[in-house]
């Protein structure tokens, strides 16, 4: 699995080489700024790429707008985004045309390097990799997205998680119910949001970037009252 890394810091740009190395990946490259990134997304193709946000010469978000860039010009090229903070904006972009092969963690809550290596391969096989609290601030407009609304407050736990990159077995572990409810609750969330039979993985994926890109609903107030959320 080819990678290109794209961070200033010498010493964590070193470090990542080291554990991605360890790991099996091949780091085709391993940038300091954001015109080399771009560059090197372009003439390497890698399976997956690992981008800070704050990248010379602005160190703003320059990370950010390349990997924006890079997707554009070679659309669902898997993106996993490295952050001290949420940039909403272009987070949001990045989400916006649905094409999977998506993370976003924040640097200070990498604490596990099975963890994070599994976020690598998942967003290199085209899945989700979300922080919590990077869903929690993208998670900051009313949505307009009728079918999203016709989610209950259960059904969008579910479908929070899934952005997480957590598998239906890690979902009923963390409710503590089964897998096979789980399950129901998960084939719901594909019907409401008119994702078509497919690909399972491919449907999970479309389903957390519509979660994402339209932002929270309110619980309705009439399925909480009748226990159906």
């Amino acid at each position: 699995m080819r990678v290109v890394i794209a961070e200033d810091l010498a010493l964590l740009r070193d470090g990542l080489i080291r554990l991605l190395s360890a790991h099996g990946f091949e780091v085709v490259e391993a940038v300091d700024n954001a015109p080399m990134l771009l560059t090197a997304l372009m003439e390497q193709t890698p399976d997956v790429a690992v981008i800070d946000v704050r990248l010379p010469p602005t160190y703003t978000d320059e990370g950010l707008r390349t990997a924006l860039e890079a997707r554009r010009r070679r659309p669902g090229l898997p993106v996993l985004i490295l952050s001290q903070y949420v940039e909403q904006l272009y987070a949001r972009e990045l989400l916006s045309d649905r094409s999977g092969g998506i993370g976003y963690l924040l640097k200070d809550r990498i604490g596990d390097v099975a963890e994070f290596v599994e976020s690598v391969r998942r967003v290199a096989d085209g899945g989700t990799a979300m922080d919590a609290e990077v869903i929690s601030q993208l998670l900051t407009r009313r949505s307009r997205d009728e079918p999203l609304a016709e989610l209950t407050t259960r059904e969008r736990e579910v479908l929070a998680l899934m952005a997480e990159g957590l598998s239906n077995l890690a979902i009923a572990a963390r409710f503590g119910v089964t897998d096979k409810a789980i399950g129901k609750h998960t084939n719901n969330i594909f019907a409401k949001l008119g994702l078509p039979p497919s690909d399972d993985h491919n449907r999970r994926v479309m389903a957390v970037l519509a979660y994402l890109e339209a932002g929270p609903v309110s619980p309705d107030p009439q399925k909480r009252r009748s226990g159906l959320a």
